[in-house]
């Protein structure tokens, strides 16, 4: 048996990264005032395809649909802000006077795609939504909390794109534009864009296929089509990056692969070599609409999606993955009769309960094979029991990178540990 092709086993040994990165994650966001919800895995099937549109890749070739059972079809999240915000709506977050709500979400995503190099069927993502404000600060602060993140791993090759896409006045002008400008060349678009040019045109500009096509640069571009009101927003969402410090580069050309999207838009990418021809690492914008599509009130909000797998890719990329502690500090070395075994559990779980990581031999093991094992596992001390040691009342504390030993009385044991590791700065 194998794992589902597109998915992974994330083993002891690499599970640690993930740790760091998710711990990493959680305390960034509460400085930024970001609150935890966690969603269901699954939804009905008619929120995504309301929300993230009909159109698009992920609703007419990447969800996972569920057989249906009774009335109601479900589908596997394929991404995060569409539960966010029906969670938004079905508990009237809307009514709290601590607005906008601020939230972050971490777990699973499901899309049924080709796996690649850090892109898999299940993927895991991790993004922040704030809900309630059209304030342009809010749109900077996102797009900073995005840009923070990565620089707090310690990245150096990265690169903050961002567009407006403007409001519905602005982007009606640009998808007659655009139709009027592809039409001559429909048929020699691929078959997703000859079918988008007149349902969503927009979309033809995010086609990995025909990127390279001689209309794609004479496309006309949204920057030329903002009305005031969408060309004054945009001018104080780059006001406020400016103020944060956040170096970014405008590109017209930037539209993001979902249908909710209004005014501001970004991406964060890699510029570091051999990172693969994918280079977007994040992705978000702002969402002016979708919490009224979904049955809420007339509110707005902006948020993004970072790819944990794509975070750790580019992570090692640039090798800047700390060493992370593993091992363990204590492992109890024993072997006798069967007061020994006793006093051996009796220790291991009293050093447990004073705060020590420890373990012990339960395969009985010569004292030669638990060193052996007290290696592998990183031990920093191995506590070493026999007849002799149980009959003393006193056990034998050896530290494991030095290879100096004292004895020590069973009931101190730990404050030895204690003080030897304060000693040495373990």
């Amino acid at each position: 048996m194998k794992a589902p092709r597109g998915t992974q086993d994330l083993l002891p040994g690499t599970v640690e990264t993930w740790q760091y990165v998710e711990e990493k994650l959680r305390d960034i966001s509460a400085r930024y005032n970001y609150k935890e919800i966690r969603t269901p895995i699954f939804e009905t099937t008619d929120l995504f395809t309301r929300s993230v549109g009909e159109t698009t890749d992920i609703v007419q070739k990447e969800m996972f649909t569920l057989v249906k059972k009774g009335k109601d079809e479900y589908t596997l999240r394929p991404e995060g802000t569409a539960s966010v915000v029906r969670a938004f709506v079905t508990n009237k977050l809307f009514g709290s006077p601590d607005q906008p709500t601020k939230l972050y979400y971490m777990g699973p995503m499901f899309r049924y795609e080709r796996p690649q190099k850090g892109r898999f069927r299940q993927l895991h993502q991790y993004g922040v939504e704030a809900i309630g404000s059209s304030d342009s600060a809010v749109d900077a602060e996102v797009i900073s909390l995005a840009y923070t993140i990565y620089k707090s791993f310690g990245l150096k090759k990265i690169k903050v794109v961002v567009n407006s896409l403007g409001d519905a006045e602005s982007r009606n002008a640009h998808r007659e534009a655009l139709i009027r400008h592809f039409e001559p060349v429909q048929d020699e678009l691929c078959q997703d864009c000859q079918t988008r040019l007149h349902q969503n045109p927009l979309r033809v500009l995010d086609c990995k296929v025909d990127r390279d096509h001689p209309s794609m640069k004479s496309a006309p571009s949204i920057l030329d089509f903002l009305n005031e009101e969408s060309k004054t927003y945009f001018e104080k969402v780059l006001a406020h990056l400016d103020a944060l410090g956040v170096a970014y580069v405008v590109d017209p050309t930037l539209v993001r692969g979902l249908d909710y999207y209004t005014h501001t838009a970004f991406e964060i990418m890699s510029e570091a070599e051999g990172f693969g021809a994918i280079t977007t690492l994040c992705g978000g914008g702002r969402y002016n609409g979708l919490v009224q599509d979904i049955g809420g009130p007339d509110m707005p909000g902006i948020g993004f999606g970072i790819g944990l797998e794509r975070l750790i890719l580019a992570l090692e990329n640039e090798g800047v993955l700390p060493e992370l502690e593993t091992g363990l500090d204590v492992f109890v070395v024993a072997q006798g009769g069967t007061e020994v075994e006793v006093t051996a559990t009796r220790l291991l779980q009293l050093l447990r309960s004073e705060g020590f990581k420890a373990d012990r031999d339960y395969l009985g093991r010569k004292f030669k094979g638990q060193f052996k094992q007290a290696d592998r596992l990183n031990a920093k001390f191995t506590v070493i029991l026999g007849d002799d040691e149980v009959e003393r009342g006193s056990a034998s504390l050896k530290v494991m990178a030095t290879g100096e030993q004292v004895d020590v009385p069973l009931s101190a044991v730990a404050d030895k540990i204690r003080e030897l590791s304060e000693g040495a700065g373990q």
